[in-house]
């Protein structure tokens, strides 16, 4: 597994990682939609990404009813062992990176649950999303990186965990 990390101990991403999970969430759908248009040539045109592999998993999660598709990102931020997990934690960095910005977009087409139209971002998401809008594109995309890098499960065998048999 490639990683492109900058700093694992940035306080942004750590101030992201201690937000609930759903708010993790909505932040990055926040993120994508205020600057969709400049990672959209980060993301896909990276010479490490793995467009087919990003768009293998993408098709996976958009089989799902909305209700499996929210259980697949929440899992994937909470780190839950399940078959998706262990498929995206076997992806590089960048490829992961590549993968959220297809959901994003798929979110955008209504084929992934969307984000509830009036939902609010909390005042602290929201002081971290200000925050991430004043960082200059290369950091953000970094930034980026270093927040979908740990998220999934290690592919490597683990404890077997009683809730999904894997």
């Amino acid at each position: 597994m490639t990683s492109v990390t900058s700093n694992l101990s940035n306080p942004l991403v750590e101030a992201f990682q201690k937000l609930s999970v759903d708010e993790q969430l909505a932040l990055f759908w926040f993120i994508y939609t205020e600057m969709g248009e400049s990672i959209t040539p980060a993301a896909p045109g990276a010479g490490t990404a793995s467009p087919d592999i990003a768009k293998g998993l993408f098709n996976q999660v958009q089989e799902m009813s909305f209700e499996e598709q929210l259980q697949v990102q929440r899992d994937l931020v909470a780190r839950k062992n399940s078959q998706i997990s262990r498929q995206y934690g076997s992806l590089s960095d960048t490829t992961k990176l590549l993968f959220w910005y297809l959901l994003a977009q798929g979110m955008s087409n209504s084929v992934i649950i969307p984000l509830p139209e009036d939902y609010q971002l909390s005042s602290q998401s929201e002081e971290l999303f200000q925050q991430i809008k004043n960082l200059e594109f290369s950091q953000q995309i970094t930034l980026f990186r270093d927040i979908v890098g740990p998220m999934g499960t290690d592919p490597n065998p683990v404890s077997n965990n009683k809730e999904t048999t894997l």
